[in-house]
């Protein structure tokens, strides 16, 4: 077997596949990442042998190879549908969410099935038919793509009807493209050119310090490289160049999944001439993005 939720099994293996993100239309190797602290909630490296034999285990209500190694009605009760996720976004199936599987009745009747991803190169799905016993594994290294999906439904289509309906990967491209591309179409429009004529940022003693808010915890902003970076989380274990926009407003490129799209930082200039508070746009969605300056 080959299957862990440890990520240190899974770097001692040469054979093993990079996370990939599409940079300027093209896909990259560009980010490294451990896995642990999502590992327990569902999250393994395996691969496409060891992932078929779990499908026969599930299939088989917990039996494999004729043994029983989960009792069938524990299993069954993952597969209940305990409340409603609405349609399918592309082939209109009404789904429902179970212990930890969706539960489908969609084109092809009854499925069971759950999809996952890390938004810095990796995507999975896994579509089950238990009264036909068939199921299918799909393991991408990439995101954002719509191709697992896109092939589960394809294969769907061959096994029950013996033909492809339509082009199943352009459609969930699509729906996955719609996730991200207004939000990046947006920032790009803010940050797209400063105001003419921009403000001059101010000295960058008065921006370097220490902030902190009790969500985010602590943050400093560093002179390094003849600019500023801002450093977040343990040990400033998150840093972002930042590049002066207009004034006190500086932007960074904060995401590793969507590396062209812009995003602000802004400093409240105090009395003092230092900064008394920054705001990091790409924290801020709940309005838990301000700092206060705690220090120099």
């Amino acid at each position: 077997a080959s299957t862990s939720s440890r990520h240190a099994d899974f770097i001692k293996h040469a054979n093993r596949a990079a996370l990939h993100v599409k940079i300027d239309g093209v896909w990259a190797a560009k980010v490294k990442r451990d896995p642990d602290a999502q590992a327990p909630a569902g999250g393994v490296s395996s691969t496409a042998r060891d992932l078929s034999q779990w499908v026969r285990l599930v299939l088989g209500n917990g039996v494999y190879d004729g043994k029983p190694l989960i009792a069938a009605d524990a299993l069954a009760e993952t597969h209940v549908p305990l409340m409603t996720r609405g349609k399918n976004p592309v082939s209109g199936g009404e789904s429902f969410y179970g212990l930890g599987w969706n539960v489908e009745f969609g084109r092809h009747g009854l499925s069971w099935g759950h999809a996952g991803a890390f938004s810095v190169g990796a995507r999975t799905l896994v579509t089950l038919f238990p009264e036909e016993k068939l199921g299918i594994v799909i393991v991408a290294n990439a995101f954002s793509t719509g191709v697992p999906e896109g092939l589960s439904e394809s294969f769907a289509d061959m096994a029950f009807d013996g033909k492809i309906e339509k082009d199943w990967v352009k459609a969930w491209d699509a729906t996955y493209a719609g996730l991200f591309g207004p939000a990046i179409a947006a920032a790009k429009a803010t940050y797209a050119a400063p105001p003419s004529p921009a403000s001059p940022a101010g000295l960058a003693s008065a921006y370097k310090g220490r902030y902190f808010n009790d969500f985010i915890g602590d943050a400093v902003v560093l002179g390094e490289g003849g600019g500023l970076v801002l450093k977040v989380g343990p040990a400033g274990a998150r840093s972002y160049s930042l590049k002066h926009f207009d004034g006190d407003l500086f932007v960074t490129f904060p995401d590793a999944e969507t590396p062209d799209r812009p995003s602000g930082v802004g400093f409240d200039i105090g009395p003092d001439g230092k900064a008394s508070a920054m705001t990091v746009e790409f924290l801020d969605d709940n309005d838990l993005g301000t700092l206060r300056r705690v220090g120099d």
